[in-house]
């Protein structure tokens, strides 16, 4: 009796004839699933990732409340309650940004310790690991909205919308993550030095974080800062969820902008990963 006639049928080895042709799905289930247990599982790097943008909401936007409102308004160029009100829509945005960091130094502590290596020779393809660690990355960065909002409740925000609106402005928030996720993983696919996510992660993040509406309306923004927000998916995503937030009003065509954003990060980030992908 044969191995292939008690076990089944083997997968072809990689660079064998078919290796390509193994279905995919159960492989990316499972490495998915590890990537969203390796963030439970360090109970530091979830604190950091709820933490962070939290801080953010409780100094910075603290910073401004002994501003009257009718110069907060005319500041804002909106209607509202508290710079807080106007401030979470673009923390949430902004903090999407460096969530990708820690899928691309997920990334280099698996090629460190051999596990890249061992999921490279089995039928499992490059582009599926990238795709499982991208996910995985912006599933991590969804844990902190809940909290995020637990916590504006706490400081005195009130809240617009409808059902529908706010999950579509989640669906946004994901679409984010899961785009700048996928650029920091094609940026880092050929890196194994741990310094690597971290510098990249430095030169995108605050560039993209101040030129956007995020903080402060784009009009107060000289011309050359309103030309990068202008083409900043995390000023969409602000706008999108801000005018939730402030006036119950959602304009879809910001979604569709953060939409066309990921589904470019992600075919690109596929072709550059399924090329460049390595362990050495």
């Amino acid at each position: 009796m044969t191995a292939e006639t008690r076990y089944g049928p083997a997968f072809p080895a990689r660079g064998e004839p078919g290796f390509s042709r193994v279905p995919q799905g159960t492989q990316f289930g499972a490495l998915y699933a590890r990537e969203v247990l390796k963030t439970f599982r360090n109970p530091f790097v979830l604190v950091i990732t709820v933490v962070q943008p939290f801080m953010w909401l409780a100094f910075f936007g603290s910073s401004f409340s002994s501003v009257p409102l009718p110069y907060l308004d005319v500041l804002l160029h909106a209607h509202i309650q508290s710079y807080l009100q106007f401030l979470l829509p673009g923390v949430l945005s902004t903090s999407m940004l460096s969530i990708g960091m820690f899928g691309s130094m997920s990334t280099i502590q698996d090629k460190r310790f051999g596990f890249m290596k061992r999921i490279l020779i089995t039928p499992t393809s490059k582009a599926t690991v990238y795709l499982a660690k991208a996910l995985g990355s912006a599933t991590r960065g969804m844990v902190q909205i809940p909290v995020m909002i637990t916590a504006a409740l706490i400081f005195g925000v009130h809240f617009s919308g409808n059902p529908l609106m706010w999950a579509g402005w989640l669906l946004c928030l994901v679409l984010l993550g899961f785009g700048f996720s996928c650029m920091f993983l094609a940026l880092t696919a050929s890196s194994t030095d741990w310094q690597t996510p971290g510098v990249i992660s430095n030169f995108i993040t605050m560039p993209l974080m101040f030129a956007s509406g995020a903080l402060f309306p784009t009009a107060n923004f000289p011309v050359w800062m309103q030309t990068i927000a202008a083409y900043n998916p995390v000023t969409y995503t602000a706008l999108f969820g801000r005018g939730i937030v402030l006036n119950g009003t959602a304009d879809w065509l910001y979604l569709g902008y953060v939409a066309l954003f990921a589904t470019g990060m992600v075919t690109v980030g596929t072709l550059v990963a399924s090329r460049y992908l390595k362990v050495e």
